[in-house]
């Protein structure tokens, strides 16, 4: 990961007080305008910022798997589902499957995935910042604030904005 991005997360890391307040303000008060905001943000934070060159989300995360998700990952990988369990996955404490570690198996030396068209769902949708009704989703963006550079901008943004 660049410097940049490493400043982006560091940034995160010294604002998490402000942003957890943040986000209590924001899911209290729900601002009609705060969807089109942070898809904004996430649009422009991503004409920035290239994933290739941080892949930080699967080198230090393991997102929840579920069944379609196993079957489809089994199917792309010509593996049965049961045994792409025994191989990549395990339960974690919320009884999600999970990999069994960190990086992703599947992220190889230049940041791309090798399952790409058959990820798992909720890497298809990370970081989740252009999503529907994301007041629904803030404490998790709250969290990705310290793994994803791109949602440390938008956060960073969001504060002075809701100012």
């Amino acid at each position: 990961m660049n410097r940049e991005l490493k400043q982006h997360i560091e940034l995160a890391e010294t604002s998490k007080k402000e942003n957890k307040n943040l986000v209590k303000r924001l899911k209290k008060s729900k601002p009609k305008s705060l969807d089109n905001t942070v898809h904004q943000m996430h649009d422009e934070a991503f004409e920035k910022i290239d994933c290739l060159e941080c892949a930080n989300c699967c080198k230090t995360t393991s997102p929840a798997i579920y069944e379609r998700d196993i079957d489809r990952l089994a199917k792309h990988l010509k593996m049965k589902p049961h045994k792409l369990i025994e191989q990549y996955l395990v339960k974690d404490t919320d009884n999600d499957y999970v990999f069994k570690g960190a990086p992703c198996p599947f992220l190889d030396h230049e940041n791309y995935c090798m399952v790409y068209d058959s990820r798992p769902l909720a890497c298809r949708e990370y970081p989740h910042t252009n999503r529907k009704r994301i007041y629904q989703v803030l404490d998790l963006s709250l969290t990705n604030t310290e793994i994803c550079p791109a949602v440390a901008s938008i956060f960073e943004r969001l504060k002075d904005e809701m100012n």
